[in-house]
């Protein structure tokens, strides 16, 4: 099975993972500490289990040179960015102003700070296991 092959299946893993986090985070969280402060802490946890799934997965996926990395990490990076945007707009009917107030930490929002980190993981986990 190719590496991206690989890292699609894994990508998919995460999705589902961050989607059923966000849904427990509207659960409930939201209602004790409010949706920003919900959407900061979710951007933690949601760090956290990328890291995670990230940890186990990486010896799978079977990259080990510093560019499959990168290119594993922009492949998770661009489809859910897709994902979120997809939700935003087409589930949530969420304006586009909306969707880039999630992005923009002058507002609190931290989203773009978990894209960064949903890029950097798989490098990141590989530099910690010293795969590379």
């Amino acid at each position: 099975m190719n590496l991206l092959f690989r890292a699609l299946i894994i990508w998919f893993l995460v999705a589902g993972a961050e989607v059923l986090q966000g849904i427990l985070r509207v659960r409930f969280l939201n209602r004790r500490v409010g949706d920003r402060r919900a959407r900061q802490i979710g951007v933690i946890t949601g760090s956290g289990i990328i890291f995670a799934i990230t940890w186990f997965a990486l010896p799978w996926i079977g990259a080990h040179r510093v560019l499959d990395l990168l290119v594993v990490g922009m492949l998770w990076l661009v489809l859910m960015l897709a994902l979120d945007v997809f939700f935003g707009r087409m589930v949530f009917r969420f304006s586009w102003s909306r969707i880039a107030r999630d992005f923009d930490p002058r507002r609190g929002g931290w989203l773009g700070v978990g894209m960064l980190i949903l890029f950097a993981a798989p490098l990141l986990v590989a530099l910690m296991r010293e795969f590379v």
